[in-house]
């Protein structure tokens, strides 16, 4: 399977190519709408475009990513999977049940590494097509090389009326086309029978040449043709460098006419040349040669319209074609889909060796973080340890900055079910006292003293001191103080509070919707359902206008698993079979759930891939106090056997319900 590093490659390559995509299509709808100017102006374009093209990969590398939301909401789907997790109210949880266990090892055959397979195939395509680059070039350089030079009377006063000098004329064995060839020392390379030519035939085919280097086209030659190379699998691409040459060798024309040269005679020249002379395709690799047969036809219709507009545009214009490049780069470069898959860094022994040389704790925090959103919470929890240690040599164990590490590191020990959590906790609320950020520790806590040690007086003491460290915290501190006194059998002093969290919850935030659950559950529990059915309306309604919200979206990546990758999933119906559900993992409860009494239905949007796992996983309703995670954790591990398309297997659209029950 491929590595983290190797997985970002592939993530930048399939970036490159759609973005290299649509820079090319611009340059289509550019030039078409050039179509009444200058051919030297569709040149522009077209240099422009690969430019862009080939800057595409250094700009995403170099500039930093702005993420763009994929999709909107999840409509219902025809596939749907339900599973149902019950569990008792003082029962405690058995310790592997803390977290999902892995299903037994798949038998099937082993699915091909196709990404590293297409990398290869494109390596192998761009390499090619930069080998015959350099072939060119060494072909041209020998050949420059074993050439002598070849005396023409007319040379000195042609490169003046073109406004240049230094170009060596060279002569080329007999037959051969004429080229030119270099970007610091150009030179012109004319078959040894040219001095057999008629004076006119010399002085145009000079001036033709010397327009390529007049133009540059030697440094746009190889612009283009690298970004050929890079794309070469894309027919757009090769559309693109089929103009790019037809409207080179135009303007180059123009010029030649432009320097007074009639155009019958000019046309009666490059047609007896084109069909005389020969050039071998290794020059074309790297030099640029004077007629191709292919392009010829419409060359001399183009030589021939009196009417065509043959000015070339000034370095004005080429300034504004590469500013406009690079505005057409530039914010394609940055643009990341917001699904694409987080990735860990290639060799975390390396990172934190290199994060503790830079006394840097904010990248082991980076990383850590996408370690636990790819549920990697073993590897999360070593970059926290050290990037802990880092901030203790930084601001001492007593700092705000160590206490934060501390919390960190306890919610991922929690998450792994360690009993070194609890501690943990401990400590980070210890360091920072009555801080605010002290609260998300008391009210973990307060959670383990409630649902795990049973002692609900201390529970209610943490639950307070989180509700006065910080009051942005007090809707869910009075919803747990309120599950407190219910579990101590004093529901009258439960119920003001359960309406005290509910009034004190942000209606954008998670906690309202949970608050308004847990309360019309505690007034069902009292058989007054009559009171409750208007709260759960209320709930169910926050929660559908809260969509999808960031917090929700769950990489559905565990170790070892394919990355996820921009949808294409397809719907059961017509030739596309639903997939069937061969093995499956029942979702854990949370305790906090347990203690809290609360129960209900998470779905979740998931698509099923060729290999039979779940991935691309988001919770379109979801339930608080962890469950939706728990959800997503037991869905991730399911087996399923594919659905088919024509007989082969294709990721396919579903839903899931996952009911928690409490019995």
């Amino acid at each position: 399977m491929l590595g983290w590093g190797e997985s970002a490659w592939f993530s930048l390559l399939m970036g490159v190519a759609l973005k290299s995509t649509a820079v090319l299509g611009a340059a289509w709808l550019a030039a078409f709408a050039l179509r009444g100017r200058s051919a030297a102006a569709r040149h522009l374009v077209w240099t422009a475009a690969a430019a862009a093209v080939l800057a595409l990969p250094l700009l995403s590398l170099a500039l930093p990513s702005v993420r763009v939301p994929v999709g909107g909401a999840i409509p219902r789907l025809g596939v749907l999977f339900r599973t149902t997790a019950t569990a008792s109210v003082d029962a405690p949880a058995p310790r592997a049940a803390q977290t999902a266990a892995a299903p037994a090892a798949h038998s099937g055959p082993a699915l091909p590494d196709w990404r590293l397979a297409l990398m290869l195939l494109w390596a192998a395509g761009a390499g090619a097509g930069f080998a015959q680059m350099l072939a060119g070039f060494a072909a041209m350089r020998r050949m420059r090389r074993a050439a002598c030079a070849f005396s023409d009377p007319d040379l000195p006063s042609l490169a003046g009326t073109l406004g240049i000098r230094g170009v060596d004329v060279l002569r080329a064995p007999a037959g051969c086309m004429p080229v030119s060839f270099g970007l610091l020392r150009p030179a012109i390379f004319m078959p040894a029978d040219a001095a057999e030519w008629d004076r006119e035939r010399r002085r145009v085919v000079l001036l033709h040449e010397l327009a390529h280097v007049r133009r540059g086209d030697h440094a746009t030659h190889l612009l283009a043709r690298a970004a050929l190379s890079l794309c070469w699998w894309n027919p757009l691409a090769w559309m693109a460098w089929r103009e790019f040459l037809k409207e080179r060798e135009r303007a180059a024309d123009d010029m030649v006419l432009d320097a007074g040269a009639a155009a019958p005679e000019y046309a009666g020249h490059l047609l007896e040349i084109a069909r005389t002379m020969q050039s071998s395709q290794a020059v074309g690799w790297a030099a640029i040669a004077m007629a191709r047969r292919s392009q010829l036809e419409g060359r001399l219709l183009a030589i021939l319209d009196s009417k065509r507009k043959r000015r070339s545009p000034g370095r004005a214009s080429a300034w504004v074609a590469m500013l406009a490049a690079v505005a057409v780069a530039g914010p394609l470069a940055v643009l990341q889909a917001q699904d694409s898959a987080p990735a860990l860094p290639a060799d975390v022994d390396a990172t934190i060796r290199a994060a503790t040389a830079q006394m840097n704790h904010e990248l082991l925090d980076s990383a850590a973080k996408t370690a636990v959103a790819l549920r990697q919470y073993d590897v999360a929890q070593k970059l926290l340890e050290s990037s802990l240690n880092i901030r203790a040599q930084k601001s001492g164990e007593q700092s705000v900055e160590y206490g934060l590490g501390l919390l960190q590191l306890a919610d991922v020990e929690s998450k792994r079910g360690e009993a070194e959590a609890e501690a943990s906790y401990q400590k980070a609320a210890a360091v920072l006292g009555n801080r605010p950020e002290a609260a998300p520790a008391l009210l973990a806590l307060g959670t383990f003293a409630a649902a795990i040690r049973k002692n609900f007086d201390s529970a209610f003491d943490y639950f307070q001191r989180a509700q006065l460290a910080d009051p942005s915290k007090a809707a869910p501190a009075l919803m747990w103080m309120a599950i407190v006194r219910e579990r101590q059998g004093r529901a009258a002093e439960a119920e003001p509070l359960y309406q005290t969290a509910m009034a004190a919850a942000d209606p954008n935030s998670a906690d309202a919707p949970t608050a308004m659950e847990v309360y019309a559950q505690f007034l069902l529990r009292g058989d007054r359902g009559a009171e409750a059915k208007p709260i759960q309306e209320r709930a169910a309604a926050l929660r559908q206008a809260q969509g999808q919200h960031s917090e929700a979206v769950v990489s559905s990546r565990i170790a070892g698993a394919p990355d996820a990758i921009p949808s294409s999933a397809y719907r059961v119906g017509g030739p596309v079979t639903q997939p069937v559900l061969v093995q499956k993992v029942e979702p854990a409860y949370t305790e906090e759930a347990r203690a809290a009494k609360y129960s209900g239905t998470v779905v979740l949007f998931v698509e099923i891939g060729p290999d039979g796992m779940a991935r691309n996983m988001r919770v379109v309703r979801g339930l608080g106090l962890g469950l939706d995670e728990k959800a997503v954790e037991a869905v991730s591990h399911w087996q399923f056997q594919p659905g088919m398309r024509n007989g082969q297997p294709v990721t396919v659209q579903a839903t899931v319900e996952v009911n928690f029950r409490l019995l």
